[in-house]
């Protein structure tokens, strides 16, 4: 089982990943995650420390081709596993990034995510930009501005795929999103449920 999750920076999907595996394996599961980044944050913090910024054309295309790449290794490792595997971001965000950006949806990625195995489920997390914004001042690694967050937000809305995915409530512990999440896989009937009370 292959579930993907989106969602914009500081919606805390990361944390959830990691709570929903270490969950899975305590109740006697297999999972594992799965991680496709796109190389924002390296880029992000080599331009500040050069003062060199990548023209915005240049940096979405090395952006797509390290998302490209990641997404393809998980799925090949995903073919090779038995159990959860969960997959953080995928090229529903590098799509949703090109909006921000102004640029167009283009053939490659919609062709690309059609041809890979579809996920089960591909989990939103639904957070207000303003309380994003906060999360990642208060970890002090990112430089998203809270404009920056809004566009990613409505970017993501705009999507033809958004309607089928799932949305969580992202202001959750982490702990209650990834129960939920691990609801959502034993409806699917791919683990046993978890013990009354765990």
């Amino acid at each position: 089982m292959i579930i993907v999750l989106t969602g914009i920076d500081g919606s805390g999907k990361s944390t959830a990943a990691h709570a929903l595996v270490n969950s899975v394996a305590a109740h006697g599961g297999k999972a594992v995650l799965l991680n496709n980044h796109a190389g924002r944050r390296t880029m992000s913090v080599l331009s500040a420390k050069t003062g060199i910024r990548l023209p915005k054309r240049l940096a979405e295309a090395l952006e797509t081709t390290f998302r490209v790449w990641n997404v393809l290794v998980s799925h090949l490792r995903a073919s090779r596993f038995e159990g959860l595997v969960v997959m953080d971001r995928h090229l529903y965000c590098q799509l949703a990034l090109r909006t921000t950006k102004g640029l167009p949806r283009g053939r490659f990625l919609p062709w690309l995510l059609k041809a890979l195995p579809a996920p089960d489920a591909v989990v939103h997390f639904d957070i207000h930009p303003g309380e994003a914004h906060r999360r990642i001042m208060a970890r002090g690694t990112d430089d998203e501005t809270l404009e920056d967050l809004i566009a990613f937000r409505d970017a993501y809305q705009q999507l033809p795929e958004y309607q089928d995915f799932v949305k969580v409530d992202a202001t959750l512990p982490p702990a209650e999103l990834a129960r939920q999440l691990e609801q959502l896989i034993v409806k699917g009937q791919q683990l046993p449920a978890p013990p009354a009370g765990a």
